[in-house]
Order: structure tokens, then sequence, then C-alpha cells
């Protein structure tokens, strides 16, 4: 992990339990962070192109696609960890670039691909992390550690990848920066610390921190985030507010009549697809609005109606590969 981005507040930031950072960056803006035409190629290899993005101060964005869809290199061109073949970024309203000290003591950084030097126990390391940021409360380390089960008297290099993770996410939210960038940040925990995870998101966001979170599994940014963007093959797909999504949710329904019915009835009706008839039994999947179903279903006596809670994920990737299917369409979220 790169020294700069482990740098934190210094001693006169404006900082308590319920506000963010605040010295070298310009809060006069509600934007955190900006990518125009941010794009990066390596030799002939695509990483990441043309992706214009924003990140409001305070909200939590999820940042989505499959491994390898140019995640990773979008953080580090954001942290300048890269350098971009072209387009720009300003994080903060700093340059990351020729801002790069002031910017990375703002920021709390949790790398996917986690690697932690020496054989020091958790705790003096994190002691060097805390003097590296200009002091940090060690209650306010503690406290992160008991909330994640994590044992500060370990060695390091014997810990497992679970217990590593919680320590990177110690390390990351322990100065209460003003930007969390967070890449893949479940990875190896538990579902109950996914669930502490999640919760520390919130705690953030509510105390005023932005939050940046990459990662390939749209349920568990579903409950934090207020908007999602989803990259597929280097390119921005779409951004959506969450509760967008649930207006054109999937759902798999299964109705049982006392009669067979015909599967034509069903088909052309208006976001229903996959159709199946077997006898009185119709399986289908209705995409957005459930009325057209209902009404045709009510020209028959009804016996069992079952239908599936929306799956905000399976809506999501049903958007994400119809967009890939159909060219590259950008749809931006308020």
């Amino acid at each position: 992990m790169p020294a700069t981005a482990l740098a934190g507040c210094r001693p006169n930031a404006d900082l308590d339990a319920g506000r963010r950072c605040r010295d070298d960056v310009d809060m006069t803006s509600d934007i955190a962070v900006v990518a125009e035409n941010l794009t990066k190629f390596y030799g002939q290899r695509l990483g990441i192109e043309g992706l214009d993005l924003e990140v409001h101060v305070g909200e939590v964005m999820g940042f989505l696609g499959p491994n390898g869809a140019g995640k990773t290199t979008t953080i580090r061109l954001l942290l300048d960890f890269l350098r971009p073949t072209r387009g720009h970024a300003s994080v903060l309203g700093l340059d990351p670039r020729r801002d790069k000290a002031a910017l990375h003591r703002q920021i709390g950084y949790l790398p996917g691909e986690l690697a932690f030097p020496g054989r020091d126990r958790a705790d003096v390391l994190l002691r060097f992390f805390a003097a590296a940021r200009g002091g940090v409360a060690w209650s306010q380390v503690t406290g992160l550690a008991e909330r994640l089960d994590l044992d500060l008297s370990r060695s390091v290099r014997t810990m497992s990848k679970g217990n590593k993770q919680k320590l990177g996410l110690v390390q990351a939210f322990m100065h209460r920066p003003a930007l969390l960038v967070l890449d893949e940040p479940t990875s190896g925990l538990d579902p109950l610390m996914q669930q502490e995870f999640l919760a520390m998101v919130r705690e953030a966001s509510a105390a005023g921190q932005t939050v940046f979170m990459s990662s390939h599994v749209l349920s568990e940014v579903q409950q934090v985030a207020g908007r999602v963007a989803v990259v597929r093959g280097g390119r921005l797909a779409a951004v959506e507010r969450v509760e967008s999504l649930g207006k054109r949710a999937v759902r798999a329904v299964e109705i049982h009549f006392d009669d067979p019915v015909d599967p034509a009835e069903f088909s052309a009706l208006p976001g229903v697809s996959g159709v199946v008839v077997s006898g009185p039994v119709l399986k289908c999947t209705i995409d957005g609005r459930i009325d057209p179903l209902i009404k045709a279903v009510a020209r028959h006596q009804v016996v069992d109606m079952l239908s599936t809670e929306p799956d905000l994920e399976e809506t999501f990737l049903s958007f994400y590969y119809h967009a890939e299917g159909a060219g590259d369409a950008s749809r931006a979220g308020a």
C-alpha cells in the first residue's frame, strides 16, 4: 500500500465524532469526486475509457461491475497511483497529481489487493499509521477493532485473509476521513462482519463523510448506497439511483389456475417474458408494473399465486447485460 495513502488528518484538522476532516479540502463545492473523460490504456489493453462521473459530498456511491471491468483502474487513477492516458479527475477539490500529499491526508483507502509489510503486530502497525496521520485517538482504533472482532495483539503475517481485511478497514476508517475509497471492502468477511461493515458505512455517511465503494456484489451496496454506477468492459454503462431500480424490478411469478391456460394470452403482455405454461400452472417473469398481468389473470379462476420479492441485483444485472447488447448507453442519475 503506498505510504501516501495512509496519511490522515493533521492535529489541527476540524474533526470530531460528527464532522469530517476539512484541512486542505475545498468544501465550497458539493461535489467530492469529478472524473472527466478519464481514460487509461495499458499498451493496447483498455483499463477504463471516457469515464465521466460525479460523486456528491456526503453520499455513498456504489461502483459496480464484474472483475476486470475497470473499477480498480478508476480508483488508482483517482488517487494518482496510475497516471491517465487522457482525461482529468478532481478529488475533494484537489488535483490528484499536483496535490497528492494533501489529498491523501483526507482519504481512507482500502485497496482491493491488500498487503501489509513487515512482521509487526496489528497494534504496532496501526500505531504507525496513526502517527503518520498526525495522531489518532487510540480509543477510536480499539473501538473499531472491537466492532470487527479483531485481535490487535496478533502478528499481521499470521492473520487470515478475513482478519487482514478487518485490519485494512480499521486503518481506512480510524481517522474519520473526508472521503472513504473502498475497493471490494467485504472480501473475506463473514456475513456478520459484512453487516457490521455496512453499519460503519451508514455512520460515516451520517457524519458527512463521502464513501466511494467498489464492488461486484450489488446486494451489499444496495443496503447503503444512494446511487450506483456500473462499468462494463472499461466503460461506464449506467448511473442510477437505487430506488429507481426498484420501479422496474424483476419478479418471478407463478400462478395456479383451476383450468389449463393458453401461454399466448400472457406472452404479449408488456413487461412479461419467459412465459412457461404447464397445464394450469403459469410461470413467467415480470419487469416493472405488474398491473397488465394481474388484469389478464383476473379473467380466470385463480387457485394460488406466488411472486418473489423484487431482487435488486437481478434487476440491475438484467439492465447491465441489456446495455451490453444494446451498445454503450450511459445513463445519468440525479
